[in-house]
């Protein structure tokens, strides 16, 4: 049975990362924002108090686990409650804040033991993302050779998050590009590898305070030991090629995550907006009946409502990974859901505070800013429908794209 209450140590933590939030993130957030790629020197400190709640959130470090009544309470409930307080202070600060990057969550869902020993504590950026590939992750150019005890890497990655930062990466690469799905694998590679170079930092609407590289590999040599995963190819009982589903393992973790980081954001621009119109004389009681409320009440209720559907469905989704319950489903609908509304309501937000909203005098346009970028990686929306769809019809990737 599930209990969608937060835990005591949950709202504990809750309040904690808000507290950081306010007095120790939202302080700097104009600053970074229109110096994008300068690093946020003032987010080593935020990162040393918040120890590893942050490599727990993007899939590292040990995940404590505490049951409850048969129920386990561990690092995927952790994550996502800390993700909230954070990003509802500032999302681009918390991802360009030091620490574990999305990579750790690929290498603790499918790395050996030794893998996990090495380089879970290191800060890991996802490599997916190619100049002719984007939502069709089964479409990746970049491949991967065996030569001898090595793999060579030849291909580009763009839109790596923290991907100059960061000190490791995880790319995605095929054996063999005629075998679709089934050849693709991850791979380690260490930064200041020969061959591999962050080659440019993209110019952004939101995020500007972490940076998304552009990364080649170019007869890039790492240890045959660096695959992530089995290197060889799976087939299924009458010997077809099966689907990449190790390498998709990362999305069931990083997604719910991903999520909360709208569910954070979202409430952000609601508090700020209810602040802002209170002082106008704008303050909404839910005690009224609907046909009681003004037109701009009746918005902040239904944003409420919508608000708090995304952010139980994270929690859902977070409280299946913690039980050991195939999340795949969920993962993507809570994705699907947060991040929609969760832009949505930022940028409403925006509206109902007109030119409050709209100038640099308050954080609101920034909010909404940001939040776009939530709705689009870790699978956009449409493909979080698709796969949402295909498991409920039980149909294949081939049978419904």
């Amino acid at each position: 049975m599930i209990n969608l209450e937060l835990a005591k140590k949950h709202n504990e933590m809750l309040e904690q990362t808000m507290m950081l939030s306010e007095h120790m993130i939202r302080p700097f957030s104009r600053k970074y924002d229109k110096e994008e790629h300068t690093y946020p020197k003032e987010m080593e400190q935020v990162a040393e108090l918040i120890g590893a709640g942050r490599s727990e959130a993007m899939g590292g470090g040990k995940k404590k686990k505490e049951a409850t009544e048969g129920v386990v309470n561990g690092g995927n409930m952790g994550a996502v409650v800390g993700m909230f307080g954070l990003c509802w202070g500032d999302v681009g600060l918390f991802l360009g804040m030091p620490g574990s990057g999305l990579g750790n969550a690929a290498i603790n869902a499918v790395g050996t033991p030794e893998q996990v020993k090495k380089f879970g504590g290191s800060y890991a950026a996802m490599c997916i993302t190619e100049p002719g590939t984007g939502s069709d992750s089964a479409n990746i150019s970049t491949t991967a050779v065996l030569d001898g005890d090595e793999w060579v890497l030849n291909g580009e990655k763009i839109y790596v998050t923290d991907g100059e930062r960061s000190d490791t990466l995880v790319v995605w690469a095929t054996l063999d590009k005629s075998l679709g799905k089934a050849a693709i694998k991850s791979f380690i590679v260490e930064k200041g590898t020969p061959g591999c170079e962050v080659v440019r930092l993209e110019h952004k609407m939101g995020i500007r305070a972490s940076d998304t590289a552009a990364i080649t590999f170019t007869d890039c040599r790492i240890p045959k030991d660096n695959i992530l995963g089995s290197p060889e190819i799976a087939t299924d009982a009458e010997g077809r090629k099966k689907a990449f589903g190790g390498v998709m393992q990362t999305f069931d973790n990083t997604r719910p995550p991903v999520a909360a980081m709208a569910v954070g954001t979202a409430r952000a621009a609601l508090d700020m907006t209810r602040d802002l119109l209170k002082e106008e004389g704008v303050e909404v009681k839910f005690d009224k009946k609907p046909a009681n409320l003004s037109a701009v009440e009746a918005e902040l209720v239904a944003m409420e409502a919508e608000w708090n559907a995304g952010r139980l469905l994270v929690l859902k989704a977070a409280w299946m990974a913690d039980n050991k319950q195939p999340n795949s489903m969920e993962a993507s609908m809570c994705k699907a859901k947060a991040a929609r509304v969760g832009n949505a309501i930022t940028l409403r937000c925006v509206a109902l505070c007109q030119s409050l909203g709209y100038s640099e005098q308050h954080l609101l346009e920034k909010f909404a800013r940001d939040s776009k970028i939530i709705d689009i990686f870790e699978g956009t929306q449409q493909i979080q429908q698709l796969i949402v769809a295909r498991r409920l019809l039980e149909k294949s990737s081939s049978e419904l794209k």
